[in-house]
C-alpha cells in the first residue's frame, strides 16, 4: 500500500505557490485524485488547446502529462519543488476532441531515491478510450 506524503489540498497549496503559472487558484487544471501511487488531473476545454483541424494540440497533451507525473510523484515523496523531467515519450493514439476536458490518470511504475517512472494515459473526458500513452522519468534531487 502506497504511503501518500501529499494530500490534494497540500497538493494544491504547494503547487500554487511554487508553480502559480500552471497551477493558479481557479486555472484550467484541477487535481481529482492523489494518493502517492496514481494520480488523476484534469484540464478544462478551452479553445487554446486546439490545433488547426480541430483536435487537442500535442503540446497540450504533453504539458498536461508532465504536470499528472509532478503531482502523483509530490503526492508519494511530498514537497520537493526541484524534482525535473528528464525524459517524457508520448505516443499519440487517436484524435483528442474538441469541447472536452482532458484527462491524464498518471501511475507510477518505480520510485527509487534518485528516479522515478510513471505512466500516464491520456482521455477525452470520461471516454475509455485513450488519446495518448506516455510513460514519463523525474530525476529527484537530494534532500
Amino acid at each position: 500500500m502506497p504511503v501518500t506524503k501529499m494530500s490534494v489540498p497540500e497538493l494544491e497549496q504547494f503547487l500554487h505557490e511554487i508553480f502559480p503559472q500552471v497551477f493558479r487558484t481557479g486555472g484550467d487544471i484541477r487535481i481529482e485524485h492523489a494518493d502517492g501511487n496514481a494520480c488523476r488531473v484534469r484540464q478544462r476545454y478551452s479553445e487554446t488547446m486546439l490545433r488547426p483541424g480541430g483536435t487537442i494540440s500535442g503540446p497540450t497533451l504533453m504539458a498536461l502529462a508532465d504536470c499528472a507525473m509532478y503531482v502523483v510523484l509530490l503526492s508519494a515523496i511530498g514537497p520537493v519543488g526541484l524534482a525535473v523531467t528528464t525524459n517524457l515519450n508520448i505516443n499519440f493514439l487517436r484524435k483528442g476532441v474538441a469541447g472536452q476536458d482532458v484527462v491524464a490518470e498518471a501511475r507510477l511504475l518505480k520510485l527509487g531515491k534518485r528516479l522515478a517512472v510513471g505512466e500516464v494515459t491520456l482521455l477525452s473526458a470520461d471516454s475509455p478510450d485513450p488519446i495518448a500513452h506516455v510513460t514519463a522519468t523525474y530525476s529527484i534531487p537530494n534532500k
